[in-house]
């Protein structure tokens, strides 16, 4: 399997920067070239073509090949990718960028790396396991100028755990999620903790200290994901989520909510890290989950229907009778219509 490991690098020095900017230069080019295709009726051109089309130029742009290199490949994946006919230009707002080719990535000692020909120390917030270095690496710089180098790596997939526990999560804005044990994770809300501050420094016109809010908020949000999603995946051994519409929310009067939460992202860490630690990750159709009774599975009256009873945390099953809480209730329906199947005495999952 494939990680990416992010350090941030502890001296620039302007190169990485100029380097952005000369991978922006490629970047139009390739998105020229596309366009003048289009508008002449020719066959789009392939990663290979642009590698001949941009041959040579590496002395005059101040890059190695690979990058140049990978910078086309980037293109045309992304094109295929995105579905689309040519990409957006980058320019002066767009982050620093600078694409890598893993012949041109070693390590050289503890908090060092060697990236094309020329060496570069960074914090070494976490070890680097042993693997393969792959393609797919780059520096990334974000809005305060910082910058990263992102190392792509083969490490050895884990066995799939054979027994565990599994377990069932709703998401939600209330509660960030609950689990099907009953466990409520609580919604830090890490933008409107920040709002308020973040106001003033946009109508005071601080473009830096709005930049450093909006990267702390960005940074709050992912490091409280990483720690949820490591633990649940370190305890369960199979994993079901409800796939909530996020986009489509963010359509609605929620979305700034939504947006705050980012379920999408906590996801796709899920998705990973389930593969990462040998448990099993499936997302579910959580489509009137709080609303089926997970004790008989009937679609009762006395449920919550729909947004007007969205305040109704609590409710009895006119069926059977059984007593629920609505979010608990939700998660326990998302295990049940999971592929996971309670192995019989003696077996495994």
């Amino acid at each position: 399997m494939h990680l990416t490991y992010r350090y941030r690098v502890k001296s620039s020095s302007g190169a990485l920067d100029a380097q952005a900017r000369a991978v922006t230069y490629v970047w139009n080019y390739c998105n020229d070239v596309q366009k003048q295709a289009l508008k002449w009726g020719k066959k789009w051109p392939t990663a290979f073509d642009l590698h001949k089309l941009t041959a040579g130029s590496y002395k005059e742009l101040g890059l190695s090949s690979g990058t140049i290199e990978a910078t086309c490949d980037r293109y045309v994946r992304s094109r295929r990718q995105h579905r689309k006919p040519f990409l957006r230009w980058r320019n002066k707002r767009s982050l620093g960028w600078v694409p890598l080719r893993a012949d041109y990535v070693r390590r050289a000692g503890k908090d060092a790396f060697r990236v094309n020909g020329r060496t570069w120390r960074v914090f070494m917030s976490r070890a680097l396991p042993d693997g393969k270095i792959c393609d797919g690496g780059s520096f990334s710089r974000d809005a305060k100028g910082n910058w990263f180098l992102n190392i792509s790596i083969e490490i050895p997939q884990p066995d799939t755990r054979q027994a565990g526990v599994p377990i069932g999560i709703d998401l939600g804005l209330s509660e960030f999620a609950t689990l099907s044990t009953g466990e409520t994770i609580a919604n830090p809300r890490h933008y409107a903790a920040l709002q308020t501050k973040l106001g003033v420094a946009q109508r005071a016109r601080h473009k830096r200290r709005t930049s450093a809010i909006h990267i702390k908020i960005a940074n709050s949000r992912r490091d409280f994901h990483h720690k949820l999603s490591s633990r649940i995946t370190r305890e369960f051994a199979y994993v079901a989520v409800g796939n909530v519409g996020a986009a489509r929310l963010s359509q609605t009067h929620l979305a700034k909510s939504v947006k705050d939460a980012g379920w999408s992202a906590f996801r796709n860490m899920l998705a990973y890290k389930s593969i990462a630690n040998g448990a099993i990750y499936e997302e579910v159709e959580e489509r009137f989950t709080s609303q089926v009774c997970s004790s008989c599975g009937a679609l009762p009256d006395s449920r919550p229907k729909g947004i007007a009873d969205h305040g109704m945390r609590r409710w009895t099953c006119s069926e059977c009778g059984a007593s629920h809480d609505r979010d608990v209730n939700a998660a326990l329906n998302i295990l049940a219509r999971s592929g996971y199947r309670a192995p019989a005495e003696g077996a495994g999952l």
